[in-house]
């Protein structure tokens, strides 16, 4: 499948780039899923829910479902967390997935940037960063857009993964 990431420091507008593209693109007519990678623990589930009961009594996984939606939670449980090639094969195809994190795996990236944030670009030593959306001007040797210009942020993702 089709993948292609969006990066940045924390703050650098990586949340809302995801959101407007996945509403760019699925307005076009084209199916998109998302992966958010956390530094941190998260949980979709809340105490005293029948779910986390499960999951608090030791099952490894746990399937919640209705006729919305569904949510497959998997209790790593000690082991290692599962690489971002792994992830992706337990996704339904679609015809891009846009990844938010996992700046250090090999797939083609955009990086946000905000000078407000006082960080440096992660992508002078990134090749697989293949542009930048930023808030102010930048000098480097990849296409620079305005972070707010989602149209053609999208466009270029979409020519860089051949849709």
């Amino acid at each position: 499948m089709r993948t292609y990431g969006v990066v940045g420091w924390k703050n650098a507008g990586k949340t809302g780039l995801m959101e407007r593209l996945v509403t760019e693109i699925t307005g076009r007519g084209l199916s998109v899923s998302t992966v958010k990678h956390a530094h941190h623990s998260f949980d979709v589930d809340h105490p005293g829910k029948d779910s986390f009961r499960h999951r608090a009594a030791g099952a490894r996984e746990v399937l919640l479902a209705s006729r919305n939606r569904f949510a497959l939670m998997h209790e790593m449980r000690g082991d290692e967390e599962p690489a971002l090639e792994a992830l992706l094969t337990k996704l339904a195809p679609v015809d891009l997935i846009l990844v938010e994190g996992y700046k250090r795996d090999a797939h083609p990236k955009i990086e946000a940037h905000r000078a407000e944030t006082g960080n440096p670009l992660i992508a002078p030593d990134d090749p697989t960063i293949r542009a930048i959306a930023s808030d102010v001007s930048l000098s480097v040797d990849r296409p620079v857009f305005d972070l707010d210009n989602t149209r053609a942020i999208a466009n270029f993702i979409l020519a860089e993964v051949g849709l």
